[in-house]
């Protein structure tokens, strides 16, 4: 995920993809677009032509007129729907995972650094470790100290001094990610300490663990750990606990402390590192996922996950770039790094806990990896390629981590993998050779090294190029063999997907890409229909939250992948998460979070998606328009469990279809009602729907107002059935998506 302008693309597709880097010295290049012309007769792939216009249509929406599709269950081509269409992209953005997803409740939990939100001081280093989080308690001195590092990997641990007239309760205490959400649940307390052998006096019998509002003199739950008085003076013990509030707090605005009896610890010095606190993670996971957010993402029914994320994987330097083997085993071997949205990321969520992320919500991994090229501060492009002499240890180093995940246990890798809990290989199908490379000026050298690397140690893995047919820099585009598959971005206005709804239709043939496949990594609605585009310089007219227009936009562009399944075969939303406890870094996002659960706001966006995810079907239903036209209603069917059965009908010399349920998705982008009639060859026995709709195209979900977007289900009227139940009419409400779903006799 990066910040783009729009540029022309080559071999005849003029643009094909707004896809470059936001630059104050060009404000118009926005002005070029292309318009795809749409089909009238039929929503099954048919020929397209291309036609380019000088400025993008701002048509306004016509009224909607009588509109008869005829769906076709007994004749006609079908095709295959693509099984794995609706997946999720993950990229560590907006503290989706430190502080989000993550279910880690320490924020800086191992003083490892900064955010460059939290400020930096003059001279200071950016980055640099930091006590952002930390609070002392009873007049302790709170210091970072580099003397006595836990590992090699954690080498800043936190010092803590108590004063010789310390009374009472003295120790520390840390903030939350912005709070801290208290509940009557168990919670695994974890850290190492290490007394200071000088000046310790072998008589601290303990520490207490509390959780506390930080508004009030209330503790919700506390435990105290025994501490033996031969514990290690030159080696750090692990502590742990359970804490198990008996009601929850009303707020999140508490903490978690450690602290002493000052009787007991006053004049001694004591050092502590990996701090943790976890409340209980999706299917009990260690070291894993926040159930409640996880919870949101598996009800979508997502196919598979693109991970690490977006420009997340490339590093804002060659050395900072997302290294798989610094994120795997020990979270005491683990380093973290300088993260790409400015802040620090303590790579909790590493590799091998994305594999079982994937694993947990029985989907397809999507592995991206790190294809020898890195971003820079300065916000110069082309920045940082590895030199052609190099590249071999980067493909090697790419080929290791398939090891890692695929090997068996007689392998260096899969050993390893073994060594740290999951013997059992992970299946691998898709890897993604970088992220965003045209903004790269190498990739068309890079790509082809990568892929006849991989590919001849993994030869039955489909390998995706993040550039295809977008300009370079330098104008070096890249070729896809067949087999292949392009990851294409767009973030758009709602215009533009209805003016491009025909995208997709030929692709290969119309792009010179015979075989190869299209991967919607990421999309979104990213502001409102304006002249020349998305203003990617000024930001004049993006959303803050995804709104009923961006839902209609999307399941728009959804329909048009839905009905090129041999083109379209995988597609995910981009941003995923937004937490509200921070200024957002990027807008707008598919759910939005704060460290309290019931203040999740899931977006118009996340809920088209469900609609879609939750109704795709098996196979695509040829569908003929007899009256009306594309715009301002779009429409696909499908149906389930639609295997042919084997047999031939003699009479009309078709192939005989299983029976299931269809379903017909229906946009209506007008503000007036569209109505429409659906003519089956097949009866009807019932029909209900799912309805998402808004009386303003700009309303939204937001913190307060959660729901305001949401899917509603209804049942057809049996009167809307007619015709010998063949017939089936409903007026579509204006700005709706729909999903009917009808029952065959």
């Amino acid at each position: 995920m990066v910040y783009w302008k729009p540029v022309t693309a080559v071999g005849g597709l003029l643009g094909l993809f707004s896809s470059a880097f936001a630059s104050p010295t060009n404000t118009t290049s926005s002005q070029t677009t292309s318009t795809w012309s749409q089909t009238t007769s039929t929503s099954l792939e048919t020929v397209s032509t291309v036609s380019s216009s000088t400025a993008p249509s701002l048509t306004a929406t016509p009224i909607p007129s009588a509109l008869t599709l005829k769906v076709n269950t007994k004749s006609g081509v079908r095709n295959k729907t693509a099984p794995l269409l609706h997946g999720i992209f993950f990229e560590e953005l907006n503290n989706s995972g430190e502080g989000g997803l993550y279910a880690e409740l320490i924020r800086n939990r191992a003083f490892l650094g900064s955010d460059l939100s939290d400020g930096v001081a003059p001279g200071a280093t950016p980055w640099a470790p930091t006590l952002v989080g930390w609070k002392s308690i009873g007049g302790a001195v709170l210091s970072l100290d580099l003397l006595n590092p836990l590992s090699d990997a954690l080498r800043t641990v936190l010092k803590v001094d108590i004063p010789a007239t310390a009374t009472g309760e003295v120790g520390f205490l840390n903030e939350g990610w912005w709070g801290m959400n208290v509940q009557p649940q168990d919670y695994d307390a974890s850290f190492y300490i290490k007394p200071n052998g000088a000046l310790y006096k072998k008589n601290v019998t303990g520490v207490n663990l509390s959780l506390r509002s930080a508004a009030t003199n209330d503790i919700w739950a506390t435990t105290r750990v025994e501490i033996s008085q031969n514990i290690s003076t030159t080696k750090y013990t692990k502590l742990e606990a359970v804490l198990t509030p008996p009601a929850a707090a009303p707020n999140k605005n508490n903490t978690f402390a450690i602290t002493f009896d000052a009787a007991e610890a006053k004049g001694q010095t004591f050092y502590f590192d990996l701090i943790s606190l976890f409340p209980p993670t999706f299917k009990g996971r260690k070291n894993g996922l926040r159930k409640d957010l996880a919870e949101h993402l598996y009800n979508l029914k997502p196919r598979f996950m693109r991970f690490p994320g977006g420009y997340d994987v490339t590093g804002n330097s060659i050395e900072t770039r997302w290294n798989w083997k610094k994120n795997i085993g020990p979270l005491t071997e683990r380093p973290g790094r300088a993260g790409n949205w400015g802040y620090w990321e303590n790579e909790g969520i590493g590799y091998l806990e994305y594999l079982q992320w994937c694993e947990d919500f029985e989907m397809e991994p999507l592995v991206t990896i790190y294809a020898g090229y890195s971003g820079d501060l300065a916000g110069v492009w082309p920045a940082h390629t590895v030199e052609p002499d190099d590249l071999d240890f980067y493909i090697n180093e790419a080929i290791e981590q398939l090891e890692y995940a695929m090997g068996g246990v007689d392998t260096k890798w899969g050993a390893l993998r073994a060594e740290h809990g999951h013997p059992e290989p992970f299946s691998i199908k898709f890897v993604e050779i970088g992220n965003e490379d045209w903004f790269s000026d190498s990739y068309y050298w890079r790509y082809p090294r990568f892929r006849d690397g991989l590919a001849a140690v993994y030869p039955n893995v489909t390998y995706i190029a993040s550039q295809a047919t977008e300009d370079s820099p330098a104008n070096h585009n890249v070729t896809i063999p067949p087999g292949g598959m392009w990851d294409l971005h767009h973030f758009e206005t709602p215009q533009y997907f209805k003016d491009n709804f025909n995208f997709f239709d030929n692709w290969q043939e119309i792009a010179g890409y015979p075989d190869v496949k299209i991967f919607i990594g990421e999309h979104s609605v990213l502001g409102r229909d304006r002249v020349g585009g998305i203003d990617w310089v000024n930001g004049e007219g993006r959303f803050k939250f995804p709104a009923m227009v961006s839902a209609i936009g999307e399941a728009i562009y959804a329909i048009s992948m839905e009905r090129n399944p041999n083109i379209v075969t995988h597609c995910s939303y981009a941003v995923l998460f937004q937490n509200l406890g921070r200024p957002a870094q990027w807008t707008p996002n598919f759910i939005s979070f704060t460290a309290d659960p019931s203040e999740t706001v899931l977006s118009a966006s996340y809920y088209k998606t469900w609609m879609f995810s939750h109704h795709h079907g098996t196979e695509t239903l040829p569908v003929e328009n007899t009256e009306g036209d594309f715009n301002p209603v779009w429409w696909h069917a499908s149906i389930e469990a639609g295997s042919a059965t084997g047999t031939v009908d003699t009479v009309s010399n078709s192939t005989q279809y299983a029976q299931g349920n269809i379903y017909v998705k229906l946009v209506n982008a007008a503000k007036q009602p569209a109505p429409v009639t659906l003519k089956f060859d097949t009866a009807i026995a019932k029909g209900n729907g799912t309805i998402l709709h808004h009386d303003d195209e700009f309303g939204f979900n937001y913190l307060g107002n959660q729901t305001a977007i949401s899917p509603q289900p209804f049942d057809l009227e049996q009167s809307a059935i007619s015709n010998d139940c063949m017939t089936v009419t409903y007026a579509i409400p204006g700005l709706s998506v729909v999903v009917l779903e009808l029952e065959q006799r």
